[in-house]
């Protein structure tokens, strides 16, 4: 079978392996999201592998999955910012930037305490702590359009508890690394200051000009041109986050989703994303998370970390980001929730911890065990966010996208 068609294959394997588990989880009132992350373990060299299958052997095939699914994380992002306006997030700017700094502070500071109980280095410590301090509200964010309450005080507070907590993270992240280096203060100001050029450079962009881009746009006689400039859009802000803004490019995605949310067309373009990423992009990028666990290779002792070390990340979100979010004047209970839904780490745990490896911070073995946390912290967030959720107040039914 020749390469092009292997990819279509996988593809097609995938995509209804998503939505039937997903299906599956929505039948036994949880998110659909859920079952497409299960389904990715069951499939993943955990269990099944199903890249080891005889008419899959094309090598680059896995990096071609999780290159794929990487702009389905984007797409989902832009998804959110689209369902959100700036004025919502200020409402709760406060909230939002306690949680957010809490959301690491309070993570490194267990996740330091489990380094010291298992006897490593101050550096080495330090550095789990770290990886404990990420954030990936993608799942979160997923969780809570499906359950019709991204507009609500917690969506618009996580969401900008994540925008800290992403900058705060890489702040520290690229400061450590510096001086792990030999490099100086300079360099971590350096930094900070192209954070800076970026968000503001963003924001005057999306205010005052994508408005007047996207008008003329609509009004060519270009099939589907604003959904394209839309994506074409999305994509130059999620590589200027990684390249320009030294940030994650799922918060430029977001950002960029914010801008389109003021243009008159932002309901055309929200309907033309919608039926694409979750048709196709976002089901690949869940079940992918699940494609990256690998169970076989982990020892007893490992699982004794790994338990330590996920108590501390959940525990650590939870009472962090929490006590940020009550120190903003949310309620006990949407402190609560809002603390979960900062509990996944996803994909922007797994980047931190892969730097720590090539950095030689983190070992193989603790590596493997990170990415244990951040499968397990991952899966537990959309049942914990629902059940949350349900003691509070009525909900719809999960809906399958």
């Amino acid at each position: 079978m020749t390469p092009f068609l292997q990819i279509c294959s996988i593809l097609a394997i995938l995509l209804l392996a998503a939505k039937t588990f997903g299906y599956l989880s929505t039948r036994l009132g949880q998110p659909s999201v859920l079952g497409e992350l299960i389904i990715g373990v069951i499939l993943g060299p955990s269990l099944l592998n199903i890249f080891s299958v005889s008419f899959l052997d094309y090598v680059e095939l896995p990096f071609f999955v999780n290159e794929f699914a990487e702009l389905g994380v984007l797409f989902l992002m832009f998804i959110a910012g689209l369902e959100l306006h700036l004025s919502d997030l200020a409402k709760n700017k406060s909230a939002s930037a306690y949680a957010g700094i809490l959301g690491v502070l309070v993570p490194i500071f267990l996740g330091f305490l489990v380094g010291e109980l298992f006897s490593m280095d101050i550096e080495h410590s330090l550095f789990l702590g770290l990886t404990l301090g990420a954030t990936s509200v993608s799942i979160s964010a997923q969780t809570l359009i499906e359950l019709k309450v991204l507009r609500s005080r917690v969506g618009f507070g996580l969401l900008g508890a994540a925008i800290f907590d992403d900058m705060l993270v890489i702040l520290i992240l690229s400061g450590f690394i510096a001086l792990h280096q030999g490099g100086s203060v300079n360099e971590i100001l350096i930094v900070l200051i192209k954070m800076i050029i970026f968000l503001g450079a963003s924001l005057a962009i999306g205010y005052w000009i994508l408005p007047k881009i996207s008008r003329k746009i609509h009004k060519l006689p270009i099939a589907q041109g604003t959904i394209t400039m839309a994506i074409i859009i999305m994509l130059v802000y999620g590589v200027s986050a990684e390249l320009l803004g030294g940030m994650a490019a799922i918060t430029g995605s977001f950002i960029a989703g914010l801008m389109f949310a003021r243009t008159a067309e932002k309901n055309d373009i929200e309907r033309g994303l919608r039926s694409l990423s979750y048709g196709l992009f976002v089901p690949i990028f869940f079940i992918n998370i699940g494609l990256h666990v690998d169970i076989h290779g982990m020892g007893i002792s490992s699982i004794w970390i790994l338990l330590i070390i996920t108590i501390a990340a959940i525990v650590g979100k939870i009472l962090g980001s929490g006590l940020g979010a009550r120190l903003g004047k949310f309620s006990w209970m949407e402190s609560l929730q809002l603390g979960i839904g900062m509990v996944s780490r996803g994909e922007v745990g797994l980047i931190v911890a892969t730097v720590g490896l090539n950095e030689n911070l983190l070992s193989a073995e603790l590596y493997s065990t990170i990415v244990g946390m951040v499968l397990i912290t991952t899966l537990i967030t959309p049942p914990l966010l629902r059940a949350s959720f349900t003691k509070s107040k009525n909900i719809p039914s999960p809906s399958q996208f």
